[in-house]
């Protein structure tokens, strides 16, 4: 994808990523937001050759451990994924009840003023920390992304957290359908 800094340069490797917020703005605090994201990955498994070995959603960026199957490009899946919950969400902003909405909508709108390809809004901040993983980084990335909700203080145990993998881990099923590593 143009604008990254980190590149996908096997597009059926193992990586972990990172998708943040614009101005990492908290739009995950409300469940229906949360509920898009945990679909849309869900979809992606589904339908786009998705596979999923880790995730975590936090209130502001989403952290995966993925790989596209073969015959599927992650940066395809990626660019997909990222247009359809940003408008999916951007959609509830203005149409549902929402505290925050003008604020909201204001900073999505200044974030995308100056981009030819954005029409009103940016979501999601363009570069994704992409990060290639070879057998000896995973095990410190997975305890990296099922640590953030207990170093945040949202929970004591990973496993607590709804919208992560630590449920699958510790044998509890989770929200979105992963595979283990």
């Amino acid at each position: 994808m143009s604008g990254d800094r980190y590149l996908i340069s096997d597009q059926n490797a193992l990586y972990f990523l990172t998708f943040t917020v614009v101005g990492w703005i908290d739009v995950f605090t409300r469940k229906e937001y949360k509920l898009d994201i945990v679909d849309s990955l869900n979809y992606c498994i589904q339908s786009k050759g998705l596979t999923i070995y880790s995730w975590c959603l936090m209130s502001n960026h989403l952290h995966l451990i993925v790989r596209a199957n073969e015959g599927f490009r992650l940066s395809d899946i990626i660019r997909d994924l990222k247009k359809f919950t940003a408008k999916r969400i951007i959609d509830r902003i203005e149409n549902e009840l929402e505290s925050r909405r003008e604020w909201m909508l204001n900073q999505f709108r200044f974030a995308g003023r100056n981009l030819k390809r954005i029409t009103n809004f940016k979501f999601w901040k363009d570069d994704n920390h992409v990060i290639e993983l070879t057998s000896g980084m995973i095990d410190g990335r997975l305890d990296y992304i099922h640590q953030n909700p207990v170093k945040a203080m949202i929970v004591e145990e990973p496993e607590h957290y709804l919208f992560s993998s630590a449920r699958d881990y510790s044998g509890v099923k989770g929200l979105v359908k992963i595979e283990f590593i």
